[in-house]
This record gives structure tokens, C-alpha cells and sequence, in this order.
């Protein structure tokens, strides 16, 4: 890997020279890791323990990031910040794939669909639909006007410093959330695997992430993502093809899991008419009806409650031959009651809602392959359900396709290639990178609910696997099973289970060696690192480059504006991980929050920016707030867990039935409005700023050689 470091001279033969050199090194890499997992599989067989094999996989994969990532360590500008504008089309497409794989897309994705079947395809149809629009509308052109990150183009396109402040305010708001998101995934994942507390994971995750981007900045970053993405996409694919083969004998699962749909789909409709299914449901039913019932007089409730809990620890000490964890249970129980009516309001409102979720069947899920939610041809709720759904499904692919395309630490990587030719074909190589995961992720959703369906449903709880009670002690909140009517067989409405760890747990659900689900672990954390890598390197480079240097000191030497993002870096790194020790949403949201506001801030602004050079300062500065406010405030309005952060209390009120998730549908179009609007209405942007322009979106109008802004 050491050879990675050294700089080409110029020229085409030195590029391919460079790039031969990366082919060989990666190739011994690839060959290694295979080497690395089989003699792991061996060592296994042999007696290892699963705790070695997880401490294995940890030490080995986040040591080699942290190798890479001494060996590229650099004080030089634009190694730091574009990686020398050397990384060939191929391999940076391989980094941006790596940098894309996120823990949502590597952990989420498949859970997502999972859960809610043909409606999870909306984060496949609008992520990959996404790099269509950077391919069309902006890599090419910001590449050309050669800046280091997006607030740096919005500041010289736009002119001024109000533009490049709205740009870094928007770009660490949307970072910070996405950035949040993967080190809550690193923790999970970390904890998983080696049997660490969650927090711990947290921190010990941190640390592989802070050594590759805070050594070497955007050269590490992408030499380190290139080996993850090797290392994620390996992992993701041997367990599905492992599935596929175990129920189908055939290894192609992107070809056969239509077939197992239909299986599905004939079990669905088997477990809605289960009496045992029915059972459980009336169960949670009751007991969302009892919930309801206390919230009519909350301090009766409450006493009721306590003079039950109370009378419970008497019973028990009572019994000279009560077992001690029980006591201790009922006494843990009578500790964590409600000691205010606000508090007993709050816990009777969740236990009504969670317990109404549960009383519906199939535990709660959607049909997988029905499309949307109600019936266009049944009453008015049904038809309004329906309408709501598909309206809904169409918000949520506009909002990850347009955020896709505005995302700042994506597009940094277009900034890394040797020409502009070689960024567009960069985002070719992007979407067949990212193409081969998205492909397989249907697949592993559908077989993954085949073996639980048909394996696991109707086991007795005695002899449930053991991956149930090693996922449950990393989370109860993930994962959880209770004998619900008992009756000791397990059904389906007897499991609680979050989407986060349905990829995590297949090779144990498959049956596979334990080998294979620290290779799985690996890669989700290899996933959620190089996001988080290229998220932490965005938010410190707009602080040390696009404020400090640029607004702040312009005379700052190279040496002292590397050392603050450094500094910039861990700070943010470390209140990043804070953050995400409060467990303050799901994956999915954090992240599809992001790209909310990424939408709405940025995409109205860099469009019009390359497409419309009337585009004023005025214009873009009023577009990104109003944009980004507008999204902001809904979400803060109409989300459980952001209400509750900002203390809203006034009822939830949805524009259209819009779910705030998909918030950015406001934001970009009133983005645009407010850009074209005020900008007809003041002072076009300079004659030199225009012309540039028309130099970058027509390189060969008057036959000059593009100039970029930055020179």
C-alpha cells in the first residue's frame, strides 16, 4: 500500500502507470482478505472461541484502515483536501461507493425492506436515481470550476461571504446528522462483535475512523474506503448467495427471489389466519386497551400501579424460597414507576401506541409485495389511505434523489479525479458500485423473511437459536421476544425486531459459521467508517477551509490550516459520538433527514448556479435559508422524537399527508422559487463571474482552456 502514496509526475502514461500500480496492490489486498476469512473459517473448526474470532475481525480490519491511513498521512493542501487530483475514475468510484454504503444502505436498507416491503424500494429507486442527476448536473461542471469543497463553489460562484456561510452552516447540519447516524451504526455493530457495552463500541469505533481522516485527510480517506468497499461488498454477498443456495440450489439470489416472493407472500396469507397469530394479537390489543384506560384518569393509574408493584416485592420476600433474581426484578420494577403525572401520561401514551402496533398481524408488517398502503377502489379511508401511501412513496424518492445529488461529502469526490472526462465517468463507476449492493438488497429482505417465516415461526421457545438472545442483550430495544400468549411455541407477533439488524444477523439466521457473521460485521462497520470518514472530513474542511482560511484569515500558512481541521476534526468527532451514545432516532430517519436537508439547501442553488447565470448572491443566500427553513421547521413540527426535542405540543399537522421524512419536497421547490423570484429582482452577478460560467458549462464556445475559480 505504500507505493498508494506516491505522487505520478504528469501526464497520461504516468496516470496509467499509477493506476496499474493500484491495481496490483488492491488485488494482493482482495486475495489477502479471502485468505484472512478462510483461515479464520479453519481456526474456527478447530475450537477458536466467537469472541476471539470478533476481536479478530475488529483489530485486523481497523488496523489495516489505521495502516492506510498513517501511510497517507500528509500536511500538504491538496493532498488534504482533493487527494491530489489524482484518483483515477475506476477507483474513485469504488471510494464513493464506500463513502455511499452507509450504515443505512449497508445495515438499514434490507431491514427497511423488510419491514415495509415495497415501500423500502423507494430508498433504492431514489439513491440510485440520485448520481443520475449528479451525472447530468453537477460533477462535471463543479469539477471544472475546481474548488476544494461546495460552500468554497458557492462562495466564488455567488461572490461575497454570505453564500459561503449559508453553505457551511447547511453542510455541517446535514453532516453532523448523517455523521451521527454512522457512528450510532459503528457502535452497534462494534458491540456485536466483540461483546463491548454500546458506548464503549461507540468510542472504540471512533478511533479507527479518527486515524484515517485526521492523518491524512481526503488522500487516506480514499485509499482506506477503496479497501472498505472490497471488504463490504464481499461481505454483503456471500450470505445472500449462501441463502439463495440453501433454499433455491441456485446461487444467483437476484434472479430467484421473485420466486420466493410468491412463497412468501402464500405464508402471509397462512400467519394472517393463524389462531395462534390471533391469540397474540388479542393480546396486545388488551393491553393497548388498558393502556387507554389509565390515561382517563392517570393518578388513580398511578396508584393502582404502585400498590400493585408494592404488593408484588412483599409477596416475593415473603417466600423463603423466592429466587433472588426475581425479587430483585420486582424491585427494579417498583423503582422505574413514574414518580409524576407527566411522566405516568408519557409511559401510558407509548405503551398504548407500542402495544396498538403490535395488535395488527403479520406483527405489524405490510404485505411484501402489495405496493401501497389502502385501497383505491374501497371506501373513502381506504382511498385516502392509498392516495396518502403512494404520495408518500413518490415524496421520499424525489427527496433521496435530489439530496443524493447535494450532498456535500459526495460530491467532494468529484473534486479528487484527474480531469473532468474522468469525473464523469467517476459517477459511471459510482452507480455500478453502488448498483451491485442495491441489487442484492430486495433479495436478502425477501429470503431473510422466507427462513424466519418458515423456519422460526412455530419453534418452541426453548429451543429458539441463539443469535435471538445474543442480539437481545446488545438491544431489547432491536430485538425482543416474549411468549405472548403462552403457550411456549413462537409466532411471529411474539418478536419485535428493528431493521437494523436483519443484514447484521443473516448469517445466523442461514445457519452459517460464526466466521462469516464477524465477515458481515466487518463489513457494516467497514460501511458505516467510510461514511463517517468522508462526513467528518466535510464538516472540518468547512470550518478550517471555507471559514477559517477563507472568511476569517486568507494569509493562514498551508501547515496551520491542515493542523485546525485536525483539530476541527476530533472536536466534531467527538461530539458526533455524544450524540449518537443518546440513541436519538432510528437509522433510516437520521439519515433520510439528511438528505432532506441537503435537498433544500444546497440543489436550488448549485443548479442554478451552473445553469443560470442571472443567479445572484441575493437570490441563492434567501433560497438556501428559506429552503432549508421550511424543511427544518416541518420536521420539527410533525416527528415524534424532534417534537419532543423542541417541546412542541400543538397537534401534528401534515401538509398533504407528507410524512416528514420526506421534508425536503417543501423545501426545494420553494428553494428555487425564492432564488428565481429575488434574483430578477437585484443585481446580476458580475460580468467576469457570467463569463466564467459560460466557460464552464461550454469549454470550447471561444476555444479558451477553462479557468478555474480557485487558481
Amino acid at each position: 500500500m505504500a507505493n498508494l502514496n506516491t505522487a505520478p509526475s504528469s501526464g497520461a502514461a504516468a496516470n496509467a502507470a499509477f493506476k496499474q500500480q493500484l491495481t496490483k496492490a488492491y488485488s494482493w489486498y482482495t486475495g489477502g482478505f479471502i485468505i484472512f476469512i478462510l483461515a479464520l473459517a479453519v481456526l474456527e473448526q478447530m475450537g477458536m472461541p466467537k469472541a476471539w474470532i470478533g476481536f479478530t475481525f475488529l483489530l485486523a480490519t481497523v488496523g489495516l484502515y489505521a495502516g492506510i491511513g498513517i501511510m497517507s498521512r500528509t500536511t500538504d493542501a491538496s493532498e488534504y483536501y482533493v487527494a491530489g487530483r489524482r484518483v483515477p475514475a475506476l477507483y474513485n468510484g469504488m471510494a464513493t461507493g464506500a463513502d455511499w454504503m452507509s450504515a443505512a444502505s449497508f445495515i438499514g436498507m434490507a431491514g427497511t425492506l423488510y419491514l415495509t416491503g415495497f415501500g423500502g424500494n423507494a430508498f433504492i429507486l431514489g439513491w440510485t436515481g440520485g448520481y443520475v442527476l449528479v451525472a447530468l448536473f453537477l460533477a462535471p461542471y463543479l469539477r471544472k470550476f475546481g474548488q476544494f469543497t461546495i460552500p468554497d463553489f458557492l462562495g466564488e460562484r455567488y461572490g461575497g461571504h454570505a453564500a459561503r456561510f449559508v453553505g457551511i452552516f447547511a453542510a455541517i447540519l446535514c453532516s453532523f446528522t448523517y455523521v451521527v447516524a454512522q457512528i450510532y451504526g459503528v457502535g452497534l455493530i462494534t458491540a456485536r462483535l466483540t461483546g463491548l457495552d454500546f458506548l464503549v463500541g461507540i468510542f472504540v469505533g471512533l478511533g479507527g475512523i479518527l486515524v484515517c481522516s485526521f492523518l491524512g485527510g481526503m488522500r487516506a480517506v480514499t485509499w482506506t474506503q477503496v479497501a472498505q468497499y472490497i471488504i463490504l461488498i464481499i461481505a454483503y454477498m456471500v450470505p445472500v448467495v449462501w441463502l439463495s443456495v440453501k433454499q433455491t440450489s441456485f446461487p444467483v439470489p437476484q434472479a430467484i427471489y421473485g420466486f420466493q416472493l410468491d412463497k412468501v407472500t402464500a405464508k402471509e396469507k397462512l400467519l394472517r389466519a393463524d389462531p395462534k397469530e390471533l391469540e397474540v394479537i388479542a393480546v396486545f390489543k388488551q393491553r393497548a386497551e388498558a393502556a387507554e384506560a389509565k390515561l382517563k384518569d392517570v393518578p388513580a393509574a398511578m396508584a393502582a400501579d404502585r400498590a400493585a408493584a408494592e404488593q408484588k416485592v412483599a409477596d416475593l420476600r415473603a417466600k423463603s424460597d423466592a429466587p433472588v433474581a426475581d425479587v430483585q426484578a420486582a424491585e427494579k420494577a417498583l423503582a422505574s414507576l413514574p414518580k409524576t403525572e407527566a411522566e405516568a401520561k408519557d409511559a401510558y401514551t407509548k405503551a398504548r401506541n407500542a402495544n396498538a402496533d403490535r395488535a395488527k398481524p403479520l406483527a405489524g408488517m405490510p404485505a411484501h409485495g402489495t405496493a401501497f398502503a389502502g385501497d383505491p377502489n374501497g371506501d373513502e379511508k381506504a382511498q385516502k389511505t392509498f392516495n396518502d401511501s403512494r404520495r408518500n412513496f413518490l415524496a421520499l424518492v424525489f427527496c433521496l434523489m435530489v439530496g443524493t445529488a447535494a450532498l456535500p461529502h459526495i460530491l467532494m469526490r468529484y473534486y479528487t479525479t484527474p480531469s473532468v472526462k474522468e469525473a464523469r465517468e467517476s459517477v459511471s463507476w459510482s452507480l455500478f458500485f453502488i448498483f451491485l449492493l442495491y441489487f442484492t438488497a430486495p433479495a436478502l429482505a425477501v429470503l431473510v423473511k422466507y427462513e424466519i417465516f418458515n423456519v422460526l415461526v412455530g419453534t418452541p421457545f426453548d429451543q429458539l437459536p441463539a443469535w435471538i438472545g445474543a442480539w437481545a442483550k446488545v438491544d431489547p430495544g432491536l430485538l425482543s421476544v416474549a411468549d405472548v400468549n403462552k403457550d411456549g411455541i413462537f409466532q411471529l407477533g411474539e418478536m419485535k425486531i428493528g431493521g437494523d439488524i436483519i443484514v447484521l444477523a443473516t448469517p445466523e439466521i442461514g445457519g452459517l459459521p460464526y466466521v462469516i457473521s464477524g465477515m458481515v460485521a466487518a463489513g457494516g462497520l467497514a460501511a458505516a467508517l467510510s461514511t463517517a470518514d468522508g462526513l467528518l472530513l466535510t464538516i472540518a474542511n468547512a470550518l478550517s477551509h471555507d471559514l477559517y482560511y477563507k472568511m476569517i484569515d486568507p494569509n493562514a500558512s498551508t501547515a496551520r490550516r491542515v493542523t485546525i481541521s485536525k483539530i476541527l476534526l476530533l472536536v466534531v468527532a467527538l461530539c458526533a459520538a455524544y450524540v449518537a451514545a443518546q440513541k436519538p432516532a432510528d437509522i433510516l430517519f437520521l439519515v433520510s433527514a439528511a438528505f432532506s436537508f441537503a435537498a433544500a439547501s444546497f440543489f436550488p442553488a448549485l443548479v442554478l448556479g451552473v445553469f443560470w447565470k442571472r443567479a445572484s448572491s441575493i437570490g441563492a443566500v434567501l433560497g438556501m435559508i428559506s429552503g432549508l427553513g421550511i424543511t427544518v421547521y416541518y420536521m420539527a413540527m410533525n416527528h415524534v422524537w424532534l417534537r419532543g426535542v423542541f417541546g412542541v405540543t400543538q397537534p401534528v399537522d401534515l401538509w398533504f399527508g407528507i410524512l416528514p421524512i420526506s421534508a425536503g419536497v417543501f423545501g426545494v421547490p420553494l428553494g428555487f422559487a425564492v432564488i428565481i423570484i429575488v434574483s430578477l429582482f437585484t443585481p446580476a452577478p458580475s460580468k467576469k463571474v457570467q463569463e466564467l460560467i459560460e466557460h464552464v458549462r461550454y469549454p470550447n464556445l471561444r476555444g479558451d482552456t477553462v479557468r478555474s475559480l480557485g487558481t
